[in-house]
């Protein structure tokens, strides 16, 4: 379930995504200094969308920097950290720790399951930092694993499950800001849900994995009617956003939250029409 929380980098000023890609940058070098190559192997865009979102909210001390690396060995770049690089480099490890764990389960694949393992110690050091959120993630987890037993067609439950979990990891703390941060988390995480299972619908059908949208995705009006959940899912994260005091950086998150996260929704769905036209 990673990888939809994008830029529309086609749609971006220069400066924008040269100041996006370097809390990306920011974020890379965190995870290695913090958790080690195994570590910096579950970098993200989307939790590159948590620091600037939180930073843009809290505006706290960053960090800049120019670094070369393996990805730029020739030229340096910049690079910029903070208190919430730390933090969603902490949370990085939790979701993906889980993520190998339920890929592990739902496909058995020997890879998922070795990450999982290379993940556990730095797994533990999070879970005993963060307490509250591990024990929240791991519940909602346990809830989504759950629907997939039972083959759920609710198709709020189990996005809901994960909606609550993204809305922990958006809540940096409690304060006057916690709603609007956990509504639009909310949100934000149904539609990474159900994005997730109508991108993979056609390949579950194959090999009998769950799916929400497996009873349904052969009907006449299914890509229509699922556009118009994902819309509404976006709808409300966007109304919760734009309930945050934010001033800096509104064009990035805006790019984001209004094209960015359409990007693999327009990719597949050109796939799609072209197999049917083939």
């Amino acid at each position: 379930m990673f990888g939809y929380i994008i830029v529309n980098k086609p749609e971006m000023k220069f400066k924008n995504f040269d100041l996006y890609q370097s809390y990306y940058c920011g974020l890379c070098k965190t995870l290695k200094d913090r958790y080690g190559r195994t570590g910096q192997m579950t970098l993200s865009y989307d939790m590159t969308f948590v620091i600037l979102l939180l930073t843009s909210l809290y505006e706290p001390e960053t960090a800049l920097d120019e670094r070369r690396c393996a990805v730029h060995p020739f030229e340096p770049h910049p690079v910029r950290a903070n208190l919430f690089s730390q933090y969603a480099a902490d949370m990085n490890i939790l979701l993906s720790y889980y993520k190998c764990l339920d890929d592990w389960e739902d496909e058995r694949k020997v890879t998922k399951k070795a990450m999982a393992q290379s993940l556990h110690g730095k797994f533990r050091k999070v879970a005993q930092a963060y307490p509250g959120k591990e024990r929240l993630i791991r519940e909602m987890m346990e809830q989504i694993r759950r629907c997939e037993k039972e083959k759920s067609r609710d198709v709020d439950e189990a996005s809901g499950y994960f909606g609550e979990i993204m809305a922990e990891v958006l809540v940096y703390r409690k304060d006057e800001w916690e709603n609007d941060l956990h509504r639009m988390g909310f949100f934000l995480g149904k539609f990474i849900y159900l994005m997730d299972a109508w991108e993979d619908v056609e390949k579950d059908a194959k090999t009998g994995n769950y799916n929400v949208f497996a009873h349904e995705y052969k009907e006449k009006d299914f890509e229509k009617h699922t556009e118009k959940i994902l819309s509404m899912m976006m709808a409300e994260c966007s109304r919760a956003f734009e309930r945050l005091p934010i001033v800096e950086n509104t064009e990035i998150l805006r790019n984001i939250l209004y094209s960015g996260v359409w990007c693999r929704y327009e990719l597949v769905k050109r796939r799609r029409e072209g197999n049917q036209h083939e």
